[in-house]
């Protein structure tokens, strides 16, 4: 029980206020039309991954742990701080999830100036794969 009282506290820090501004939010229509422009990563949860994730995209694990922010920094590893980052979980609505977050103040806090979350309001199956935008599903 004193687990889930942590956590639960943990998660509403961390949901507290979002650390990005309008411009940082990007429509999930307009990364549709061209998904390989920009380093798309995904900082949700393993099994949403492997279940379906947008096509091409790397998985850096949640980053609301200590282990997903590490996979995070691997992944951008080597990449000029002025490329377009675009950090997507999909887990639940947008405003409550606990990745977004602290993925994207990790980025910034490393010294990305072009980091940028995707626009879920509800979650990766209702915003990104319901509407037949570029999807990469088990088994494929």
């Amino acid at each position: 029980m004193r687990r889930l009282v942590l956590f639960c506290l943990t998660a509403g820090l961390l949901l507290a206020a979002d650390p990005w501004t309008d411009r940082d939010i990007l429509a999930p229509e307009t990364l549709a039309k061209d998904v390989k422009a920009a380093l798309v990563i995904h900082v949700g949860f393993d099994v949403l991954y492997r279940a379906a994730h947008i096509a091409g995209t790397p998985y850096a694990g949640p980053a609301s742990k200590p282990e997903g922010l590490a996979e995070l920094k691997k992944a951008v590893a080597g990449q000029p701080h002025d490329r377009e980052i675009v950090l997507y979980c999909g887990c639940c609505p947008m405003d409550k999830c606990p990745n977004v977050r602290p993925a994207f103040t990790a980025l910034h806090e490393m010294g990305y100036t072009n980091v940028r979350v995707l626009r879920l309001p509800s979650n990766l199956k209702d915003d990104w794969i319901d509407k037949g935008y570029p999807t990469d599903k088990r088994g494929q």
